[in-house]
């Protein structure tokens, strides 16, 4: 058994997985449209819109599409549990890109690097450095 996210968006989801591979979090390694291949359409403007999408880098796995009818994101967030603060930093401004940080990354009480944001497709992220 393995848990991993599935994360669903109206019709960016093409952009949101361009945007976390540019941010080096790894890459679309499947990918089917509605429309491609007999894949099924039941709204005209999903025709070409990601119906399944799996994305995939060094200790990332999760899954994506649009969907007309998803609701906004919320009461959920990855976390990536980093080894390096210098990459920790580094990921942490290329995701805040267009978003908003919720909890600048620093050195919290608990002893650990870590912050929080919402990305610009609005998927929350929270990482944390325990060295």
């Amino acid at each position: 058994m393995q848990l991993s996210n599935y994360l669903f968006f109206t019709t960016t989801c093409e952009d949101a997985l361009a945007f976390y591979a540019d941010c080096g979090l790894g890459q679309v390694v499947d990918m089917l449209r509605y429309g491609d291949n007999g894949m099924p359409v039941n709204n005209a403007a999903m025709r070409g819109k990601v119906m399944h999408a799996r994305f995939e880098g060094p200790g990332v796995l999760f899954y994506a599409s649009d969907n007309d009818d998803a609701e906004p994101m919320r009461g959920s967030a990855h976390i990536l549990m980093m080894q390096d603060r210098e990459q920790t930093r580094l990921l942490f401004e290329r995701l805040a890109r267009g978003g908003e940080v919720t909890t600048a990354l620093g050195i919290q009480p608990w002893g650990d690097y870590y912050g929080k944001l919402t990305d610009r497709f609005g998927v929350q992220w929270m990482l944390n450095c325990a060295r």
